[in-house]
């Protein structure tokens, strides 16, 4: 029989420690191989990847790599959860968004685990006049309302107390939030609302209705004008310090008045980012909770979505894997409440498999997966620390240049928030056009032969204001231009790929080829001979050896088949004949535009 030492079972015990140094000599080898002598330190930035807002992801995090103490959940500074039980007790509340009345949508959400509805009202949603059609048959006193009524904020939250009244629902059972944002509605749409009927709402609700929140601080303007995760969080602060000044002008507590605010937030694709998103979300509003004088009043309500910039409208059934990542992390961060966008969001208004699987994402990651039995189940990963630590020293940087900028209301006037966004997507953009951030479907695997998903369209929401953005707006608009093509010719634009030599030897570059051209709806052809393809343009693929051997002399015989144009699938370099390159790193976006309009495909 085995007999175990005193101290249990160390399964290290007979290893000799390894230390830093040691594991950075081994990567030093292995960059050597590939071709690349650095040394230290610098083998170590060589596989780092560089984030937004001057953040730097490492390959390894080890115990050197600490952040300040979290804390404990419940308690200043609030990074690891806002209650003490976090949301061990059921899970996060599942918030089903409905901007259209459609049959039997809101009680078939309820009974089959949706908790909460969030309901756009007004101008790009469902008329003001509907709520009580809109809410016929929902228990009030157990399913928590929450609006978003933009202009119709006070008209919208009079219809639904007055529905709570006619109802006789005891105001001790009445949760959500009546949605009054106004910064929000200036940055969506340009126009500035006065800030005194949301302290109004705000009173009313401390003094009436101690479940019921009166707004909202909503972040996604900022991430849907393609802002970075510390802008985002940065003007949430400011709009939650604006907010707090409003109401405590208006009489109200700062501990009354931090019980008046939800913060929405964006969860995205990008796990870990999402998680220290809302953790540093937590540890910041807790500081400006601190020095307002009330710490005890710093346990931010998150509510997460989905992120709608990363919705494709290309094979949309992808992003039915978007939203379980993002719903994962966001549960993983922390989150009180999470939407998940249906899958087909950016197509239009879904359909009731669409929102069936958007409420069962939630369901299975709480009861199936378990994520909720362990309050912040991240707290302590050495990354997850450093990255919650960095994100938050960004954050508050911007919010504090906003507030030296006049605060929110001065820069979204000013227009200087825009142009932040707008460089920070402008930067973004060109790591999609260069396909450094691929979006599967879209980018990178696109099925040219997919059939379209068809949906009702949606209202249109409020405009005016900050832009909505996409990650695959630069795609689809080359993927319409094909489309049209077809739809007037019967075809499809199309590229010949001339391979040259065995298998072993093109397959890699030829399936590279191939992907780069479909992204932009250019149907590539392997099979015959250029003259059969119907192309008027070609791409040589094969390897460096046979491309110094064979290059030349191939794009010759393309010339004299009919190719107008002859790209070669690899680095440039100097090849007779060849027009121009495709390689891992190009700017496939003016790629396939150029190629597009060389193909008078308009």
């Amino acid at each position: 029989m085995t007999v175990l030492p005193d101290d249990g079972l160390s399964l290290a015990a007979e290893f000799p420690d390894a230390t830093h140094e040691q594991w950075q000599r081994l990567v030093e080898g292995v960059l050597r191989k590939s071709g690349k002598e650095v040394s230290g330190e610098a083998a170590e930035d060589a596989l780092s990847t560089t984030l937004e807002d001057g953040l730097r992801t490492r390959p390894l995090y080890t115990a050197r790599d600490g952040a300040p103490d979290p804390g404990l959940p419940g308690f200043a500074p609030y990074l690891r959860g806002g209650r003490p039980e976090g949301n061990t007790a059921g899970g996060w509340d599942v918030r089903q968004r409905h901007a259209a009345l459609t049959d039997g949508a809101v009680l078939g959400d309820l009974e089959n685990g949706v908790t909460s509805l969030w309901l756009v009202l007004g101008e790009g949603g469902i008329p003001v006049a509907d709520l009580p059609r809109a809410l016929d048959g929902v228990y009030l006193d157990l399913a928590p309302v929450v609006l978003d009524a933009g202009a119709d904020t006070e008209a919208a939250a009079a219809a639904l107390l007055r529905l709570y009244e006619d109802r006789g629902v005891d105001p001790e059972t009445v949760r959500g939030n009546l949605g009054a944002d106004p910064l929000g509605y200036q940055a969506r749409t340009g126009t500035p609302q006065d800030l005194a009927p949301a302290a109004a709402l705000a009173a009313r609700c401390a003094e009436q209705y101690p479940g019921l929140r009166a707004l909202t601080v909503d972040a996604l303007p900022y991430h849907e004008a393609g802002g970075s995760a510390a802008q985002e969080l940065g003007a949430s602060l400011a709009t939650g310090v604006a907010y707090l000044r409003e109401l405590t002008g208006a009489g109200l507590t700062v501990e009354a008045a931090c019980a008046q605010l939800e913060f929405r937030y964006a969860a995205t694709a990008d796990q870990f980012l999402t998680i220290a998103k809302l953790r540093a979300a937590r540890r910041l509003w807790g500081r400006v909770a601190e020095v307002s004088g009330a710490p005890g009043a710093g346990a931010q309500v998150q509510h997460a979505v989905t992120s709608p910039v990363m919705m494709a409208r290309r094979d949309p059934w992808v992003n039915m894997l978007r939203t379980t990542v993002a719903t994962l992390a966001a549960g993983v961060g922390g989150a009180d409440s999470v939407t998940v966008l249906p899958f087909d969001h950016a197509l239009g208004l879904p359909d009731a498999f669409a929102r069936r699987i958007a409420r069962n994402t939630s369901t299975i990651l709480v009861e199936e997966s378990h994520l909720a039995r362990v309050i912040d189940p991240a707290g302590g990963s050495w990354y997850v620390e450093r990255l919650t630590d960095e994100l938050a020293h960004a954050a508050w940087e911007f919010f504090r240049s906003v507030e030296r900028d006049g605060g929110q209301a001065a820069v979204l006037r000013s227009g200087r928030l825009r142009t932040d966004l707008a460089t920070t997507w402008a930067e973004r953009s060109k790591k999609l056009a260069k396909r450094r951030e691929p979006i599967t479907g879209v980018s990178e695997f696109p099925l040219l032969s997919e059939k379209p998903v068809e949906r009702e369209p949606a209202p249109e929401p409020p405009s005016g204001g900050l832009p909505r953005v996409r990650r695959d707006e630069a795609y689809e608009a080359l993927r319409a231009r094909s489309d049209a093509h077809l739809a007037a010719t019967g075809a499809r634009p199309r590229v010949f790929l001339a391979t040259l030599g065995p298998a072993a030897a093109y397959t890699a570059r030829a399936t590279f080829a191939a992907n780069l051209f479909q992204a932009g709806g250019i149907e590539p052809v392997t099979a015959g001979s250029f003259e059969d393809s119907g192309a008027t343009e070609a791409v040589l693929c094969s390897s460096d050896d046979l491309y110094a051997e064979q290059a030349a002399q191939a794009a010759e015989s393309l010339r004299a088949a009919g190719a107008r144009h002859v790209f070669l699938a690899g680095r440039p370099a100097a090849y007779a004949g060849v027009d121009s390159y495709v390689f891992a790193g190009c700017d496939a976006v003016d790629v396939l535009s150029a190629t597009l309009d060389r193909m008078g495909v308009s």
